[in-house]
């Protein structure tokens, strides 16, 4: 069935929408890639000393690569704590006799909803109030609170979807609640787990407000780049942005990957 014109016009403006969208969200992407390996200065683009020397100066940048590291295993840390938590929530309130459970869930919602600087400033207050040195495991605690909604959404519709018949068929064959979990529960909710663990951990690579109010002394990528733009662009820092901006791409594009058009994960 042929469309009319006002539906192709449709198409047409949509279509165009679309393309100045993605123009829009990574032109700036492609010209920080392009000025990390070509040098530019009052003289203009200096195209035939293409290079790629910057690239090689961060892997020999000691301070980067240990906010590399930190970074790695800040989102390592808190995405494994925020996963078990978030499938043990999510089976508590689909217990039949879970209690509060809406008042849970606002706890488990709060941080992520909440604007980044207030979720660090209050964690901030928190841990001063307990006197709680900041670093790597404040930096990991407050990316659990904000990473946790997710994970918890995601895990806990997986978790709806499963028959009922299913569990109370394991229970009545007399397995026990660790064995219905291991091998009825948890083979469905693996897919849910693993692409909200790389969501995850996308937040927490690029996370920047709630780690500077609980850094202290500790540095991560994030941090360091935007310690790095204070003095000034340079070709090491396109480099940086660029190293940066294709991981979280990548980390994204795994997740999409793992939907299906319904917006619902594929099967494993």
């Amino acid at each position: 069935m042929r469309k009319s014109l006002a539906e192709r016009s449709v198409d047409w403006v949509l279509g165009g929408l679309t393309v100045i969208t993605f123009l829009v969200l990574y032109t700036p992407v492609l010209i920080s890639a392009i000025f990390s390996i070509v040098p530019t200065d009052r003289n203009g683009v200096h195209w035939n000393e293409a290079s790629l020397q910057w690239y090689g100066q961060l892997l020999g940048n000691t301070s980067v690569l240990n906010a590399v590291e930190t970074t790695l295993i800040v989102g390592l840390i808190s995405v494994a704590i925020a996963t078990a938590l978030a499938i043990a929530i999510a089976l508590y309130v689909e217990w039949e006799g879970a209690m509060m459970r809406r008042l849970l869930e606002l706890f488990v919602y709060l941080p992520f909803l909440m604007p980044p600087i207030i979720t660090g400033l209050s964690l901030l207050i928190y841990f001063n109030g307990l006197g709680i040195p900041r670093g790597t495991a404040t930096i990991a605690i407050g990316h659990v609170a904000l990473v946790l909604a997710i994970l918890y959404r995601l895990v806990l519709t997986r978790l709806q979807s499963i028959p009922r018949s299913m569990i109370e068929a394991s229970a009545d064959l007399g397995a026990t609640r660790w064995q219905t979990f291991a091998r009825v529960i948890w083979p469905q909710l693996r897919s849910a787990a693993v692409t909200g663990a790389v969501l995850a951990l996308t937040i927490s690579f690029d996370e920047t407000f709630v780690t500077f109010f609980l850094a202290g002394d500790t540095t991560t990528l994030p941090l360091r780049l935007w310690g790095m733009m204070r003095v000034g662009f340079s070709p090491e820092i396109n480099a940086l942005v660029t190293i940066v901006l294709g991981v979280s791409i990548t980390l994204a594009a795994i997740v999409a990957l793992r939907l299906n058009p319904r917006g619902t994960l594929e099967e494993e």
